[in-house]
């Protein structure tokens, strides 16, 4: 089978899979990449390529490539993610009887512990919106909501009215996957949201506008968020995720389990939890040798 012809049918496939928009795009990429290199391998035009001409040496030939340019280990694991994904569909499927990517192991990756910010400075950024104009009172419920609740920043901008419920002081979110859960909400955020609600003229569903009266965006909101950090004096620039961060880590330095952190966060996996122990732990060797007349240096 042609290579352009499978890759259309792995895309249908990965439609049916509940996979993000940014994942079907990625991989799509990703795969016309591998089959343009494996092209130029093999002396042939794209369009000829068969997928049973693909071995495990033009796969590792394609990676030893990526190696070269200096592609980061983490676009390295997502390309031969696609790879996997694909040749293994197409096993399935019975296209081939061989999969050319089954002995490649993935790279393994090097953790960057996450930013987060003290609560000094999030106090600074919470004070900074004019909660007296529409759009300030919009942005004191984002800030709330990415700190007070933990969210991600696509699951921020999905969100509808109908999702808060006052009586229980608990939002519904949709997260990865089109998956739902149930998160608290902060008594500031309520009453932040109530107040921007209250303030607004219009009868749509979306919980965020923008100026024109339509739902914002995530690029609109990263866009709000280093505004806010500027106008509050912040020296680092402000990712939306650094708020979610700093959520996690604050409940942890506060006593929290991590299961219940992870619950909140909406991680389907505790590894992808613990790596805020790492900080919290940062942060204890920090206090113990600021204050453990021992631990100081002489």
């Amino acid at each position: 089978m042609q290579a352009d012809h499978a890759l259309s049918l792995f895309d249908g496939h990965l439609k049916t899979q509940n996979r993000s928009e940014h994942t079907l795009i990625a991989y799509h990429n990703d795969l016309i990449q591998f089959f343009d290199f494996a092209a130029r391998e093999l002396g042939e035009e794209p369009e000829k390529i068969t997928v049973d001409q693909v071995d495990i040496y033009i796969v590792r030939s394609f990676l030893g490539e990526m190696t070269d340019r200096g592609l980061e280990r983490k676009s390295m694991a997502r390309k031969l993610s696609a790879l996997r994904a694909f040749f293994k569909f197409l096993c399935r499927e019975g296209i081939l009887q061989k999969n050319p990517i089954q002995r490649i192991a993935t790279p393994k990756l090097g953790r960057k512990l996450p930013h987060f910010l003290s609560i000094e400075e999030l106090d600074k950024l919470i004070h900074t919106p004019d909660c007296t104009t529409l759009l300030g009172a919009r942005d004191q419920v984002i800030l709330e909501l990415l700190y007070g609740s933990g969210l991600r920043v696509s699951e921020l901008a999905d969100l509808n009215r109908q999702d808060i419920d006052e009586g229980t002081s608990l939002l519904r979110v949709r997260g990865k996957g089109n998956k739902e859960r149930i998160v608290p909400l902060t008594h500031y955020a309520l009453e932040a949201a109530r107040k921007y609600l209250n303030m607004r003229e219009d009868e749509q569903e979306a919980l965020l506008l923008n100026y024109q009266g339509s739902r914002l965006s995530v690029r609109s909101i990263r866009r709000i968020l280093d505004g806010l950090a500027l106008e509050a004096g912040l020296s680092q620039h402000l990712h939306p995720h650094m708020l979610r961060h700093s959520f996690a880590t604050h409940l942890l330095d506060g006593g929290a389990d991590l299961r219940s952190v992870q619950e909140l966060l909406g991680h389907a996996k505790l590894s992808s939890t613990q790596i805020y122990t790492h900080l919290t732990k940062e942060r204890l060797r920090e206090i113990y040798e600021q204050s453990h007349p021992r631990a100081k240096k002489m």
